[in-house]
């Protein structure tokens, strides 16, 4: 098996695994944007003890690169430790100069890793 044959993905707006990826359609060359990555968005994911996201990486894939660039990875770690629950979502800043596809991985630790992506366009 190789690893990208165990990512599942679906509508975000039917399954609460998927993890959403907040981000403009268009960008400036070298200027940043604001780009929140969340999981539940729809239907809320349960962030229990025993059912929880774990993590969430964010990846950049260039328009024409060969590789995956990462450009965040969050860790949710309050999962009924004490009185604190974690909730999965985070946001962060970042640049390009060229578009390409955001790519967003979450973790929950009963149902496995779940992907989704979006297209960035960068004004000429």
């Amino acid at each position: 098996m190789k690893f990208g044959e165990a990512i599942q993905s679906a509508d975000w707006k039917r399954e609460k695994h998927v993890p959403v990826i907040e981000a403009p359609e268009i960008v400036k060359s070298g200027e940043p944007f604001t780009v929140t990555v969340s999981v539940g968005k729809e239907i809320p994911h349960p962030n229990t003890t025993t059912h929880y996201i774990a993590w969430i990486d964010v990846y950049f894939k260039p328009e024409g690169d060969k590789f995956l660039y990462q450009v965040a990875h969050f860790d949710f770690t309050g999962h009924g430790s004490g009185p604190v629950y974690s909730s999965p979502q985070a946001t962060f800043g970042m640049s390009v100069e060229k578009p390409g596809t955001l790519i967003a991985v979450a973790s929950c630790n009963i149902h496995g890793l779940w992907e989704n992506s979006t297209t960035v366009a960068v004004e000429a």
